[in-house]
This record gives structure tokens, sequence and C-alpha cells, in this order.
């Protein structure tokens, strides 16, 4: 069965249990211009985001039986590359790891805040079409419009703070940036978590752009911060 004509507006698949929660979730996206499918548990979800091919996936982390974070390694597994962003209630290093071991996008703290949320939405599906060009550093380019960093010629998907983080990098190369700089400009002035945030993504990103065995880029400046850099 062919997916119904959805236009052109953008749909986003919410897999959420909470009624209530997903009531809401889906009028702020419709008023955004979104069109939205719910699903209550990880196994309709699973069906529903392979005969729908949802652009965008909004899953709870704690869904009855199957987790979200194994509703998002199968999509990953499976090949998917829908962003995937998970709703979750606590903000600690072991959660964003578990975040992104799983192949999650991005998560979002309870409890839901619209104007945030709606934001960071906009971030995966509105990408800026003026920004078509590419940021490079030695044999390292970021794509401004795909979002995907480029090593000798190996196409490396990256997450959004991922993507943020590399891109803040990039634009100040060989400029050491204090952890208190890349909080503020990656994860903005109201970030409320844990500061070694910062180097849970940082590893994660030297294990993509260095899976081949490439030289290290990203230094760390002990006690002060980060640097971009050859050696």
């Amino acid at each position: 069965m062919q997916p119904p004509s959805l236009d052109r507006n953008p749909s986003i698949l919410l897999v959420e249990t909470d009624e209530t929660l997903a009531d809401k979730l889906s009028l702020d996206l419709r008023e955004a211009g979104y069109h939205t499918i719910v699903a209550t548990d990880a196994k309709s979800g699973w069906h529903q985001a392979c005969a729908l091919q949802p652009a965008m996936m909004v899953v709870d982390r704690s869904l009855p039986g199957e987790s979200g974070l194994n509703l998002c390694t199968r999509l990953r597994e499976s090949g998917s590359r829908v962003p995937v962003l998970l709703l979750m209630v606590r903000d600690t290093v072991e959660d964003r790891v578990a975040c992104l071991e799983a192949g999650a996008d991005d998560y979002f703290l309870k409890p839901y805040r619209t104007e945030t949320f709606l934001q960071m939405v906009r971030l995966y599906l509105e990408p800026d079409s003026a920004a078509s060009e590419q940021v490079r550093f030695g044999d390292l380019a970021l794509d401004l419009t795909t979002r995907r960093a480029i090593r000798n010629g190996r196409v490396i998907d990256l997450t959004m703070k991922e993507f943020e983080l590399l891109k803040y990098l990039m634009t100040h190369p060989r400029e050491v940036l204090t952890r208190e700089q890349i909080l503020e400009n990656v994860w903005g002035y109201d970030f409320m978590g844990e500061s070694n945030v910062i180097e849970v993504y940082i590893r994660y990103l030297r294990i993509k752009i260095e899976d081949e065995g490439e030289r290290r880029l990203i230094q760390t400046v002990r006690g002060v911060g980060y640097v971009l850099r050859e050696t």
C-alpha cells in the first residue's frame, strides 16, 4: 500500500504512549505546518516507519515493552537514516552515551516545552538553503547543507550536536576554545546539563572522523578545552 499523499508538509512519526503528551506534540507540530502520525508502542512505530518513510521520528525512550533505544537501534541496523529525536527524562552522561550508541540524532528533555521542541525539529527538517557550501580543514570537509563530514572521500554521518560541535571547531581553526565557549555556542546559554557532555561528544566525533586511522585533528588542551589543528 502506498503511503497517503502528504503534499509538501514533512511527515513526523510520534512514538509515544502518553496520550496527553502525544496529543500536545501532534497539535504543536500540525500548527507548525507538519503532518503527524502517532504510534503508541515500539512495534507499531516500527511498522509505521517502514510503511510511511517519515521525514523524522520522535520517540519516547521509556516505551512499554521494547524501549525507544532498542527501536532506534533496529532502525539504524535496517539502514534507515531518518532523523530520530528521543524524549528523555534524565540528562546524565550515561543517558547521552546510550542515546548516541543507539543511533539517535538528538534528545529532548521532559517536561515538554513547545518552542524549544519546535526549534529542534526545524533544525533537522528546514536546513538553511543558502548555506550550500563547505567548511574545510586539511583533508576534512563539512557540508553545511547535508550536515555530513567528508574525509578522504569517506562520507561521515553526524548527529545534529556532532555537526554543530564540529562546525564550531572548524570555523575557529587553530584557536583554543574553552569548555565554556563551546557550551555557550553549541549548547546555548540555558544549558543545564553536566559540563562533561563536551567530552562525550568529542570522543564520538574522534571515533567517526578517525575511523580509517586518519591523524587526529581535534586536540585536547589540558585544563582549558579543545583546538582543531594538525598536531
